[in-house]
């Protein structure tokens, strides 16, 4: 297995670094090593993404769009376009869109449930989509197949320790561990017990990249000496310079603290719904009474289970829209993992990964003295 080649200078602290003179070769030659040892951790992931840092930008719907995407692929880490509900013409349009900003890889992250999920990955074909994102549940009946037979990796998430081992025996290329501190939806688990239960198992057989509350270098550089490939993060780059949301929907993220990042509550045993971790405005309380409604329907025989999980889906869709584009950031979703609290100003995506991967060098630094 190869160690991609290490751009030390865009590693770096985005700071002006003293000059050398007086710090001696001992000190030169001990970062050297201590980024090719990052590499090293790295290169199986750098290997399967095809790029120069083990990072992936999590699928934040109406924020990881051409823009984003672009700029995070551009930086050296991996880009994810979250398709959400897009139909396959406006999938199609934004592919071609972030193909025309950057020449690196970047992936597609794809919802199990969307009705046109087929058409959304022969859209993936078309345009040479490296990387497919499965997620939402369980890869319904020939979608694996669909997916790895036109040429693209799948990647898709694992909960669980029987999932992942499913998944990986189903013909999945990699896998992403995400905890409970994650923003949007999410399971019941954190991220260090899921990443304690499913590393020493999946780690050898494939690609596991660990999700979740991650908003600094050291506990990247931690879950890889675990033997993570590389991590996702989302929340980190929500507010980026270059990230097209709101500047009413990044303010938020400013001013909020890791508690006040908390998950909805399901009100009826019923109903399928899939806690969403996002800051407590009123449009999580809007939730509560939504639920309700839906619950009065099923009751009435106006909707099936299906359309009852579907008009859950379309109130978070529409809710954070209405956040992150046109900036209501009390009736909104302000969908955020609890690693909001290290988001304190907007920076260039460039410089959010020089950061973490100064702090990843910084930590491997300390364990080795």
């Amino acid at each position: 297995m190869g160690v991609c080649p290490i751009r030390f200078t865009e590693w770096m602290a985005p700071t002006p670094t003293p000059p050398l003179k007086g710090r001696g070769f001992l000190v030169c030659r001990k970062d050297f090593m201590t980024n090719a040892k990052l590499a090293s951790l790295m290169a199986r992931g750098t290997d399967f993404l095809g790029c120069e840092s083990a990072i992936l930008c999590g699928a934040m719907s109406w924020v990881s769009e051409r823009n984003l995407v672009a700029a995070i692929s551009n930086a050296g880490a991996f880009g994810v376009i979250a398709c959400g509900a897009m139909t396959p013409e406006l999938l199609d349009r934004e592919i071609a869109a972030t193909k025309a900003l950057t020449s690196k890889p970047f992936g597609v992250n794809l919802i199990t449930m969307h009705p046109q999920l087929f058409d959304l990955i022969d859209v993936c074909a078309k345009h040479d989509v490296t990387h497919v994102v499965l997620a939402g549940g369980l890869p319904p009946k020939g979608s694996i197949e669909a997916i790895k037979g036109k040429g693209a990796k799948l990647i898709c998430f694992a909960p669980a320790l029987s999932l992942a081992k499913k998944l990986v025996r189903s013909g999945v290329d990699a896998l992403v561990v995400e905890g409970m501190e994650a923003g949007g939806h999410i399971g019941p688990v954190s991220t260090s017990v899921l990443a304690q239960e499913i590393l020493p198992d999946m780690a050898a057989q494939v690609p596991v990249f660990v999700a979740g509350g991650i908003g600094r270098g050291e506990a990247i550089a931690a879950y890889l000496e675990m033997g993570a490939a590389g991590v996702q993060l989302g929340t980190r780059f929500a507010c980026a310079t270059e990230s097209v949301a709101h500047p009413n929907f990044k303010k938020a993220f400013f001013r909020a603290s890791a508690r006040d990042a908390i998950a909805s509550v399901q009100i009826d045993p019923r109903l399928p719904v899939i806690p969403v971790r996002s800051l407590k405005n009123a449009g999580m309380e809007n939730f509560t009474i939504k639920q309700r409604e839906v619950a009065n329907m099923l009751d009435e025989g106006a909707v099936d289970m299906m359309e009852a999980q579907l008009q859950i889906e379309h109130y978070w869709a529409g809710a954070l829209r209405r956040a992150v584009v046109d900036g209501d950031v009390e009736g909104g979703s302000l969908m955020a993992g609890q690693s909001v609290g290290m988001v304190t100003k907007e920076e260039p995506v460039a410089e959010i990964i020089a950061q973490l991967m100064a702090q990843a060098t910084d930590a491997l630094e300390r364990r080795a003295a």
